[in-house]
């Protein structure tokens, strides 16, 4: 079993499930129809993407786990997601923020997780990758928007700003399975976040907003450590699992 492997696909997959889990919320809520509609789409996508990781680290713990028991019974210490994704919804901006934040650290990954030589892995993230694209695209032209709108549109975009930028870093920062991971496919991490950190500025320059000079960053997410809200997402999600055990449609 190659426990390194198996943590870095849930970690992936726990990311991609939480902020599902989150953007959900704005199902019927989107400031108009066609974007409500779109968002509604890339929380599709990342539920779909989420289920490849899943069935894969499955296969390889090889214990009779399944994507449903890796979503739905395990606790919040187990969960490995970056902590960006398990930030509150917030306004419209915040939601768009984090999106677009956490879609440019999946498009720089994803590029280089497709060529590697673990067929699977490679083939999750040449098809996901088609999907980000779209997502980077779609969050990047709604930044722009915000931050080269109105009066208010900039100020709810420099909040959002304000309460995400602690946890973005976190993204960009390998822990130990990582590393593992990243050394045996010959990804160099420290390229990924200043690729990252491109794309960040050339969209904020676009938008008229600056990079924050605060270099400080919130950690743990992705070794199990979470703050208080990943407890309230995982009740709702997990809600009927738990109180109907194996129940089907």
């Amino acid at each position: 079993m190659n426990k390194n492997l198996i943590d870095y696909l849930l970690h992936l997959a726990d990311s991609n499930l939480i902020l599902a889990q989150q953007n959900a919320a704005w199902c019927g809520h989107g400031p108009i129809l066609e974007q409500d509609i779109a968002l509604t789409n890339i929380t599709l996508d990342l539920i779909g993407q989420s289920r490849n990781y899943y069935q894969y680290a499955a296969e390889l713990i090889g214990d009779g786990s399944t994507e449903d028991s890796l979503a739905y019974l395990r606790t919040e210490r187990e969960y490995k997601n970056c902590l960006i994704c398990e930030q509150p919804n917030g306004d419209w901006a915040q939601s768009i923020l984090r999106q677009f934040f956490f879609s440019v650290y999946q498009q720089k990954l994803l590029t280089v997780l497709q060529t590697i030589a673990d067929s699977k892995l490679a083939a999750i993230a040449e098809k996901s990758l088609k999907e980000v694209n779209y997502h980077v695209r779609w969050s990047g032209e709604w930044v722009i928007r915000l931050g080269d709108g109105t009066e208010e549109s900039k100020s709810r975009i420099l909040n959002a700003i304000d309460a995400l930028w602690p946890y973005a870093g976190e993204m960009n920062e390998a822990v130990s399975y990582e590393k593992s991971i990243h050394e045996q496919y010959g990804i160099d991490s420290s390229v990924l976040k200043l690729q990252w950190q491109e794309k960040i500025n050339e969209v904020f320059e676009e938008a008229s907003l600056s990079v924050p000079a605060n270099s400080f960053l919130q950690q743990g997410g992705k070794t199990g450590i979470h703050t208080e809200r990943l407890g309230y997402i995982l009740s709702d999600l997990q809600y009927l699992q738990r109180t109907y055990p194996n129940a089907q449609w």
